[in-house]
């Protein structure tokens, strides 16, 4: 196997590379002006730790996998075309409308408890660029009244006149029946051909995002225009500068849908926090290799923190109503939690409450933390570390940074003990308090809504803080056993060279598979068995046209079920494709009603209020070999010997603690080191709290283990 994965997040940019039976890591900070360079200089660090150039190893390599924030960044700045949208007349406000609830999408809780004073988003399409036309197909998808072809083009040449620079059609029901939006796709194309360099894109809403809802699937379209210009030239420059360096294969981009594909098939929308879904997928793929079926898999960068799960009974958890940035959408896309919780989250005094507050505010890159000596004033994470004695100023990442404490502890003082009279040490310890608590709380509620018990969980930490706060925010929910895996600092870019090239197909079906009023289970399988079909070819002609070999396409059918009316819906695998016979309706009631209560309790079923599907989703995908992580049950015996030692500040304990500091190359398969400890890798630091022990796996894994509760 010869592959490079690169995961670009808000601060670093990772490499995974893997050449034969060498593996590498490697981490550049992330340059926002022009993320090749970055990406080229996390491949360079790799590189030089296999000693092979970078031209031998993109000109032998089987595939370049990429988890990109070109699209966040373009939507952060506000960087994209202007969109003009063309809808059924009657509907042109819904948009701007927002369903009467737009302006507390996207905002936190506490602003939400306050929607009065809370402010619309500025709009990326203004009322003056949206136009209806005159057509209609009814919820059957039945055409009420074909397009008017005149009046298309009166609108299409109104919108230019405008200054539209690319084109959204979102009509009415079209997720039914698409005819209407194909033919105004043909009619701006016959105004404007591709061939000529007037040439606009044109985004049809029922080929992004296959749900009803008419608000969240144009909203879906919308943001695909809006990034689409930035996605295509930011990841076309990043091709050629592969190309200049001899990779002539096509790049793989990483989908928020737990897959890839080429860039051909791929929407700008599919790459909005594709980087922590990759480290999703690595988890579910650590979870078989370490048979350990539940995990909640916590990703601590520099800008956020993502939390997610996996789980024994194989549910895929989506996020049903995703908000990007302000505005709600409707597209597949695997569900993660993110916290403005990360190494650079800046903290300050809230006056106020009188307590010391943690994000979501980042320092990012640039400038960074106060300690990096970048220009940065602000106190973050990342200085209340290296004032409690957890991060070496010589040796952080990788040694690539030279870190100051002095100017930590002043940023820390100026803003922080000068409002609170706190020491230095202590006003860090409060950030790193609320860090962690704010990280715990929200691992609990993610678990917990779902239905699920913590504790019997393992907890898996990776990201380049990840490991260096495990202890502190597993013991706030009283987890006691931590796995850090191989390669943990670049986790997520070891998930994205594991990943299948799939795609997901959807389509809103509303489906009565028990009616309880006449209790009767389904009957008529022919609506279900054809949209599994025509799903399933959709599937198919995606991976036909990036060159895959037929035979190897594979599919896989989801349900989004639910009691009656209730709101909450729950996915489940269905055990068959197609339904035949009443008993393969049956099997789909029993395995809902077991998931649910398995979930929600014993006796929440509620089979008197029906059972339905909404959505069915079928999977189409193609099996790439996955990175091996195989770890061992081995103990050792040998004694570890610290490389030094220095003071350390913990929460609970009086003043200081000298605190052992160990390679973890140092440390033997099996061994084992008591808290308080310090090891250290080329990317990251493992924090062992006291009374917590450290045992070392395969590979640079570990487990953390509380040996006894304070």
């Amino acid at each position: 196997m010869r592959r490079v994965s690169v995961d670009i997040g808000g601060t670093f940019t990772d490499c995974f590379l893997v050449v034969d039976e060498k593996r590498a890591e490697g981490k550049a900070l992330t340059t926002h002006h022009n993320l090749a360079s970055g990406f080229m200089a996390s491949l360079e660090d790799a590189c030089q730790q296999l000693d092979v150039g970078v031209e031998e190893v993109l000109s032998s390599v089987d595939a370049v996998r990429y988890a990109t924030t070109l699209g966040t960044n373009a939507l952060i700045e506000r960087k994209g075309p202007e969109v003009g949208l063309i809808t059924t007349s009657g509907f042109e406000s819904s948009v701007p409308l927002m369903r009467a609830r737009g302006y507390g999408d996207g905002l936190s809780e506490a602003e939400q408890q306050d929607l009065a004073g809370a402010t619309r988003p500025v709009p990326i399409v203004p009322r003056s660029m949206i136009e209806g036309v005159e057509e209609r197909i009814d919820y059957k998808g039945e055409v009420v009244f074909d397009v008017d072809e005149d009046n298309v083009r009166t609108v299409v040449r109104r919108l230019v006149d405008r200054g539209a620079q690319a084109f959204v059609v979102a009509t009415i029901n079209s997720v039914v029946n698409p005819i209407n939006e194909k033919k105004i796709e043909r009619i701006i194309l016959e105004e404007y051909p591709s061939h000529l360099l007037g040439a606009i894109p044109i985004i049809l809403s029922h080929r992004v995002a296959g749900r009803k809802g008419e608000y969240a699937r144009t909203m879906s379209a919308i943001l695909d225009a809006y990034l689409h210009d930035q996605m295509y030239h930011g990841l076309a420059s990043l091709e050629s500068v592969l190309r200049k360096h001899k990779y002539d294969k096509p790049m793989l981009v990483v989908h928020n849908s737990c897959g890839m594909a080429q860039m051909s098939s791929t929407h700008s929308l599919q790459t909005i926090h594709s980087g922590p879904v990759a480290g999703l997928e690595a988890t579910e793929s650590l979870s078989k290799q370490f048979d350990e079926p539940n995990m909640i898999a916590t990703d601590m960068g520099g800008t956020s923190f993502d939390i997610g799960l996996v789980t024994s009974d194989g549910v895929k958890f989506y996020d049903f109503n995703p908000v990007i940035d302000r505005w709600l959408i409707s597209t597949p896309m695997t569900y993660l939690h993110t916290l403005g919780a990360g190494g650079g989250s800046i903290a300050r005094y809230d006056r106020l409450w009188g307590a010391v507050e943690v994000g979501p505010q980042s320092a990012g890159s640039d400038p960074g933390p106060a300690c990096y000596g970048r220009g940065g004033k602000l106190p973050t994470t990342t200085d209340a570390n290296l004032v409690l004695g957890y991060l070496d100023e010589k040796n952080y990442a990788g040694g690539s940074i030279k870190l100051s404490k002095r100017r930590a502890e002043r940023s820390i003082r100026d803003h922080i003990c000068e409002h609170t009279g706190l020491s230095v040490e202590d006003a860090a310890l409060a950030i790193r308090r609320k860090v962690d608590a704010n990280m715990a709380d929200a691992i609990f509620k993610e678990v917990a809504v779902k239905g699920y018990d913590p504790s019997n969980f393992t907890l898996l930490s990776y990201g380049g803080g990840g490991p260096l706060h495990a202890c502190g925010y597993a013991s706030k929910i009283g987890i006691s056993k931590i796995l850090i895996p191989p390669f943990s600092a670049v986790f997520s870019a070891l998930g994205a060279g594991s990943m299948n090239q799939l795609h997901i197909h959807e389509r809103s079906l509303y489906l009565m598979l028990y009616d309880s009023l006449e209790r009767k289970v389904l009957q008529d399988f022919t609506a279900f068995n054809a949209t599994v079909g025509q799903l399933e070819v959709l599937g198919r002609e995606d991976l036909l046209r990036q060159g895959v070999d037929e035979k190897d396409i594979q599919s896989r059918v989801e349900l989004d079920m639910r009691y009656g009316n209730q709101l909450a819906q729950t996915a489940v695998v269905s055990p068959v494709d197609r339904i035949q016979t009443d008993q393969d309706v049956m099997t789909l009631l029993d395995l809902f009603s077991s998931n649910y209560e398995n979930r929600f309790g014993k006796g929440s079923a509620a089979p008197e209020a029906g059972i339905r599907v909404n959505v069915i989703r079928v999977v189409s995908y193609v099996e790439h070999e996955a990175v091996s992580l195989q770890t061992s049950n081995a103990s050792s015996a040998a004694k570890v010997a610290p490389i030094s030692s220095r003071d350390c500040w913990f929460d609970g304990t009086e003043g200081s603690l000298p605190t052992h500091v160990y390679n973890v190359a140092d440390i033997p398969e099996g061994a084992s080191v008591d808290g308080p400890a310090l090891v250290e890798t080329p990317h990251t630091t493992y924090l062992v709290y006291p009374s917590w022990s450290l045992t070392m796996g395969k590979q640079g894994s570990a487990w953390l283990e509380q040996n006894s509760v304070n």
